[in-house]
């Protein structure tokens, strides 16, 4: 990690539909452009990503995706609605302020979520990406959706039953969407007490996927500050009760269009929640793509994992 950096330049940029998409750089102003495409959806993006580029060579952008973290309306407001926030605009969102910002090409870093972003815009904008690196790869197919609310509770049978019985009776037999839209409608309700109820319910869960995780963060999705569950809840259970909006395998199926661009795809061998299948066949479809297995490492990293990812970023830093 490097030293601890402080942002030059930071603003909100107006999406023209009442939104306000939060935005930072730092670093050097004449690096080469990195943006950090979060994950979640909803995380936010956390101050210490800063730190994963070397300044004298980067110009690092953040930005905080529709309706969370320093983003406005915040979704934690049950009152905002979130019929604009799907996965394509937040890739015209990341247009817009490549635009903004003056910047011809960037090299795209993200995990979990936001490599799910960081592809679609990729392979909507080709020629807008110099390199990418991508951390705990997922694809956000309905399959993976599937395995991560239902398949991987025959690893916790208790947990995963007790996030099926959060919700109410007549929505608990049918599909997993049927079960996340529940959710969706729960974090909506006017009554606080429910909605916390749920939120608590949702990232009980996520924290017992990653509890078995050796070297990772434990309670990772729980040990956030009340508004910040609130957005992340509220949005991954809109997003991924709708399937994030995208053809099913849509992203692997064009990832033909990812030819030219070099990309570091680190995965965690041990990480139950997105298991490392999904990066093995996105190695398979880029033909610039090289897969790193980290064997120690689950969802949410390890020390073996973050030095793969500093070698990675150094070695673009200078292309």
């Amino acid at each position: 990690m490097y030293p601890p950096i402080e942002p030059y330049d930071h603003g909100l940029l107006d999406t023209g539909d009442g939104n306000l998409v939060y935005w930072e750089v730092c670093g050097n102003p004449e690096g080469k452009p990195a943006l950090v495409v979060h994950g979640g959806p909803g995380s936010g993006c956390k101050t210490g990503v800063r730190r994963l580029f070397d300044p004298e060579r980067y110009r690092i952008v953040l930005f905080d995706q529709r309706n969370c973290g320093r983003s406005r309306p915040h979704a934690s407001d049950p009152s905002v609605d979130l019929s604009t926030n799907t996965t394509h605009h937040l890739v015209a969102d990341m247009e817009r302020l490549r635009e903004h910002l003056g910047i011809d090409k960037w090299l795209l870093y993200g995990g979990s979520w936001g490599s799910t972003l960081m592809l679609a815009y990729a392979e909507a904008h080709p020629a807008r990406v110099s390199e990418m690196v991508i951390v705990a790869v997922t694809t956000t197919r309905r399959s993976e959706i599937d395995w991560l609310y239902r398949g991987v509770g025959r690893f916790f049978p208790e947990e995963w039953e007790r996030f099926r019985q959060g919700v109410p009776e007549a929505d608990r037999d049918g599909d997993t969407f049927a079960l996340l839209a529940a959710y969706s409608r729960l974090l909506a309700d006017p009554d606080p007490e429910v909605r916390a109820k749920a939120a608590s319910d949702w990232v009980t869960w996520e924290d017992a996927v990653i509890s078995m995780e050796p070297n990772g963060k434990p309670n990772a999705y729980s040990d956030r500050p009340a508004d910040a569950v609130m957005a992340l809840v509220r949005l991954c259970s809109h997003y991924f009760s709708n399937a994030a909006w995208l053809e099913e395998g849509v992203l692997l199926r064009e990832a033909g269009r990812l030819a030219g661009i070099p990309g570091v795809l680190i995965h965690g061998r041990l990480d139950l929640g997105g298991p490392l299948e999904t990066a093995w066949e996105l190695a398979k479809a880029w033909p610039d793509a090289r897969l790193v297995v980290v064997d120690d490492s689950g969802h949410t990293g390890s020390g073996t994992l973050s030095k793969e990812l500093s070698a990675a970023l150094d070695g673009f830093a200078g292309r």
